[in-house]
């Protein structure tokens, strides 16, 4: 799974919506998101990008050394850096 800035993935979004490669944003070095490319209205592609998403967190926190908590505080934007 790629890993890319906050700003790379606004400044080239076009290019990373044409994707077909799941991505973690980062801000500060942190994980606070992913993107998880989907084809419209196909739900069966929708179910595919969970799985896929699924595949990915738990990739983070294997190579990380997380456990759910501690990625899901990483993830919470509303507290302060």
């Amino acid at each position: 799974m790629k890993s890319i800035s906050i700003h790379e993935f606004r400044d080239k979004a076009a290019y990373y919506l044409k994707s077909r490669e799941t991505i973690s944003v980062k801000r500060h070095g942190k994980i606070v998101g992913f993107y998880v490319p989907v084809k419209e209205s196909d739900e069966t592609e929708v179910q595919a990008a969970l799985t896929r998403l699924s595949q990915s967190v738990n990739e983070v926190l294997t190579q990380s050394g997380w456990d759910e908590e501690k990625l899901s505080i990483a993830l919470d934007l509303s507290q302060p850096e």
